[in-house]
């Protein structure tokens, strides 16, 4: 049984959901529980983990529990697909971080149009990571928008948009847990409203835009002879994936160490070293120097071990004060 949104005289409308990730899951949950969600459109299972094995995306899971069916193309610009997607008669396409780009021939089929939910205040942070890049930059705030689609990449209309502080202490885990709850209730007062009648649209100013490209591995290096704030920044940016890391030493062989949960350090108390050089343990982790000022990280990982406390890290003598990170 669907319930028809809170508050709203209007009957639930036929909807196609389009998602993959995580971030999807409670935009879809919401919108299955408000209106009749006919299909879902997910990507293809793939392998992950050490025993490569094939995952379906978490999106395909929650759907399957309720029984909806899922449809998961590896080309969505035949004809045939489309044919697919007219048949479920959906009233609206609703779509969060699928990971493709829809044709035009794609968002002409809902006759209510597609909407995006879309993790950034744009026009900031079109593209693939929006979170990431956030974090990365040191962004104040952040938020989700609920934008028409078009055939660019994120540059549809805007309906509406909700703000958020990021934290000292988020990372891309943490921001995207609240930015998905945040998109779930957006796209549902954006469905209701245009059910009423009373969704108004206002064009991007494409001017202002930036870019959020997907992270590589090598996103996740850190250059000690960066401001420390711009260290912690990255560092918070590239957790859980790819995960910021650096040389222990300058050899290309150097071991990689991965660096977790960082904070400023207190100039006065960390003392005056050279960029990647290990300080000194304060009462958060290992303070490591940088071109300005100093982090503290909490948590360590050097290859072939277990992520721990810097303490532990530090009293197995792995590493030791005065060693630099490259």
């Amino acid at each position: 049984m669907v319930d028809s949104e809170p508050g709203s005289n209007s009957p639930p409308l036929r909807v196609i959901f389009m998602g993959s990730p995580d971030f999807a899951v409670p935009v879809f949950e919401a919108v299955a529980n408000a209106h009749e969600v006919v299909a879902v459109v997910s990507q293809p299972d793939r392998r992950a983990g050490r025993g490569r094995k094939l995952r379906p995306p978490p999106v395909k899971v929650s759907a399957q529990a309720r029984g909806v069916e899922v449809l998961q193309p590896t080309a969505i610009k035949t004809a045939a697909f489309r044919e697919a997607l007219q048949a479920y008669r959906a009233d609206v396409f609703v779509v969060a971080a699928y990971g493709r780009i829809l044709t035009p021939a794609l968002l002409e089929v809902p006759p209510k149009g597609c909407w995006n939910v879309h993790a950034s205040l744009l026009p900031a942070w079109r593209g693939a990571a929006p979170i990431q890049w956030a974090l990365i930059h040191g962004d104040a705030e952040t938020g989700v928008t609920i934008m028409r689609m078009d055939a660019g990449m994120d540059t549809g209309d805007i309906a509406l948009q909700r703000r958020i502080p990021i934290r000292d202490e988020d990372t891309v885990a943490t921001l995207s847990t609240r930015l998905s709850a945040l998109g779930a209730e957006a796209i549902l007062e954006a469905i209701q409203r245009l059910q009423q009648g009373r969704l108004e649209t206002t064009p991007q100013d494409h001017h202002r835009a930036t870019r959020a490209p997907m992270l590589t591995k090598d996103d996740g290096h850190l250059d000690f002879r960066q401001p420390a704030c711009e260290v912690a920044c990255r560092t918070r940016g590239v957790d859980p994936w790819p995960g910021a890391h650096a040389r222990l030493g300058t050899a290309p062989d150097a071991p990689r160490v991965k660096l977790f949960h960082p904070r400023l350090a207190d100039p006065d108390a960390a003392g005056v070293g050279a960029p990647g050089e290990l300080l000194c343990l304060d009462d958060h982790g290992l303070v490591v120097a940088c071109g300005d000022g100093a982090v503290s990280f909490a948590e360590l990982q050097l290859p072939g071990r277990k992520r721990l406390p810097a303490q532990a890290v530090l009293a197995g003598r792995s590493l030791q004060l005065g060693e630099r990170l490259s």
